[in-house]
């Protein structure tokens, strides 16, 4: 059986406590020593350190299931306890009564010269579930479908690192995925067996990215030939005892089913006393993909072709918390997901004075209604009675029509309940179409000085030729002020990434795709984020707490298309600087004959 153990910790150094969010680098060894025995061969063993919160294994006989009775009529490998007649000879009442048949003969000579089972014995899987079997043993060895982009092999290979799912509270599991590190020990199909039937073997987590595990079956030790990627939250992983409970058989690998003369002794010498996934994992999982946001709930949205006003949409598809919108009046959509600042319940534009674009939609839709306030993100509560912002003030913002970019910026206007229109100085438009939304803890807007002190280049306003750039300068010959520092979000939480860790990311020009990408830099809680094989004009700047990232493994966990990385060599050959440009629905977009470019930008309203 399992129990649920939570050990003291030692204080943790200021490295360990910032990887408080995942980064599971620093552990007390498990405080519940074997008592079981073990030959000889065995006694080098040890029990990784793994933290001490997961369930662990109690050596009481009832841990595991190990094969110990084989069927004397057709073959089949089986636990002794589910086996027939009294002395378990037989896998069914039907093999037991066929043991005195004429076939007897026939079909203990086939087993006993290591021929396949018997049809009696074939039938007891049926063909699809055979193919499934061989799907999945593919994937076992591959760790992807051909489809998909093999990000796990990247990071075993280059000794990368994937984002740990704690990273990112918005995803299913977020919340929930607790101490799961290297060393647990999960029970999962066993691909490497001649066996006609599914057959289970225990395995230790190796490396972790994200939802994905690097596994090896227990009794590999070190050796990496029979290592497989799989993704956790998927349903052929099972704590540890699961076998036991479901009467499953489990069947060492037959690469190495010689090597112990003893498996039953070296399971139990190897599994006491180590972590296994909590029993309601599963559970968890399923629960975690459940989303609140149902197709025909209404919503306002930013409008993609003039930013500085909303309009209402439909949800018409929910994929893993992300929405794909379709506005009203228009066969357009948007994606984003669930927890975007850019979505808002029906009436949020009026309330704060926030530019609306009105339907002239005289009949709904059957099934429509309004999506309830509460499913949308909340913002801070501020007081805007004392100092705050005010038209004109100046500043620094993240450019939603350039993310890599942080520019010189303005407030144009102050709305209620904390937000503000926000412009980029030297490029807005003369009717104001180009502002932006923004609310006041925004972590996309920044005080002046912010790029400066934090070594990131500040994109000047267009046109302006006083060169460095100077703010003090600025400042006087606009005859502006600078927004009070005291204003802004200066919140830094404890997020858990680092430089390097790969993970999946929303291409924020064109939302609707979600790219393999890398964290080139943080500053504070702001990201850098980088497309793998593009070059470094289409980089972004994301919070650490954006709904637009994701950990490893969270495209084929919810079904949704990850795009691969572009082929480097098609980047190097300038083929992206000389497309050109042509406008199609309102929209600008570069032309590739053969390469379909993953950006696809907004229009340049101005």
């Amino acid at each position: 059986s399992l129990c649920s153990f939570q050990a003291e910790r030692t204080p943790r150094s200021e490295r360990k406590r910032q990887d408080s969010f995942g980064m599971f680098d620093g552990y007390d060894s498990c405080s519940e020593e074997s008592t079981s025995s073990s030959s000889s061969e065995d006694s080098e063993d040890e029990v990784p350190s793994i933290p001490a919160s997961l369930p662990i294994i109690k050596n009481n006989g009832q841990v595991y299931t190990y094969p110990d009775a084989t069927c004397e009529m057709c073959g089949m490998v089986g636990v002794r306890d589910a086996f027939y007649s009294k002395t378990k000879r037989f896998c069914s009442v039907s093999c037991s009564r066929s043991y005195s048949s004429n076939s007897k003969k026939a079909s203990i000579m086939a087993r006993l010269q290591g021929k396949p089972p018997t049809k009696k014995a074939k039938v007891l899987q049926k063909q699809p579930l055979m193919a499934k079997l061989a799907a999945y043993a593919q994937y076992q060895a591959t760790g992807e479908s051909h489809s998909t982009p093999n990000i796990q092999s990247l990071i075993l290979f280059n000794n990368l690192v994937g984002a740990p799912v704690s990273c990112f509270k918005h995803v299913p599991m977020g919340m929930c995925w607790g101490d799961l590190a290297e060393g647990v020990r999960v029970e999962v199909l066993n691909s490497d067996t001649n066996l006609s039937t599914k057959v289970y073997w225990i395995a230790g987590i190796v490396k972790l990215a994200g939802f994905k595990a690097l596994l090896r079956y227990e009794g590999f030790d070190n050796d990496t030939i029979r290592d497989f990627w799989c993704n956790l939250c998927v349903p052929e992983i099972h704590p540890v005892g699961w076998c036991a409970s479901s009467g499953k058989p489990l069947v060492p690998p037959k690469s190495i089913q010689n090597k112990y003369s003893n498996w039953k002794a070296f399971l139990v010498k190897r599994l006491t006393g180590a972590k296994t996934l909590p029993p309601d994992f599963a559970a968890k999982v399923h629960e975690n993909m459940q989303f609140p946001f149902k197709k025909l709930m209404r919503v306002e949205v930013v409008d993609k072709t003039h930013l500085c006003r909303t309009r209402v949409a439909l949800v018409e598809q929910v994929i893993g918390g992300r929405l794909r919108l379709v506005y009203e009046e228009s066969s357009d959509d948007f994606w984003c997901h669930m927890y975007s600042p850019l979505i808002h319940a029906i009436g949020w534009s009026r309330s704060i004075g926030h530019r609306f674009k009105r339907s002239d939609v005289s009949k709904k839709i059957d099934g429509q209604v309004d999506a309830p306030a509460p499913l949308f993100s909340k913002v801070k509560d501020v007081d805007q009675s004392g100092e705050w912002f005010k038209d004109g003030m100046k500043l620094e913002a993240i450019d939603p029509l350039n993310l890599s970019a942080i520019c010189v910026a303005t407030v144009r206007k102050v709305l209620a309940d904390g937000y503000l229109m926000i412009a980029i100085d030297g490029s807005e438009a003369a009717d104001g179409s180009d502002w932006f939304c923004y609310h006041s803890t925004s972590p996309s807007i920044f005080p002046a000085g912010f790029c400066g002190i934090n070594n990131i280049e500040l994109t000047p306003p267009r046109g302006y030729t006083k060169l460095p750039f100077k703010w003090f300068d600025y400042l006087r010959e606009t005859s502006s002020i600078a927004a009070p520092v005291k204003l802004f979000n200066k919140d830094v939480p404890n997020h858990g990434f680092r430089q390097g860790m790969k993970l999946e990311a929303v291409d924020l020009m064109d939302p609707r795709l979600v790219c393999v990408a890398t964290v080139t830099r943080i500053v504070h809680r702001l990201l850098r984020i980088h497309f793998d094989g593009w070059e470094d004009e289409y980089d972004q700047w994301v919070d650490c707490q954006s709904p637009d990232l994701y950990p490893v493994g969270w495209c084929q966990l919810t079904g949704y298309q990850l795009q691969p990385p572009a082929a480097q060599s098609e980047i190097n050959t300038g083929y992206l600087q000389t497309s050109p440009i042509v406008e199609q629905n309102g929209e600008h977009h570069r032309i590739h004959e053969n390469l379909p470019s993953p950006h696809r930008f907004f229009p340049d309203v101005s």
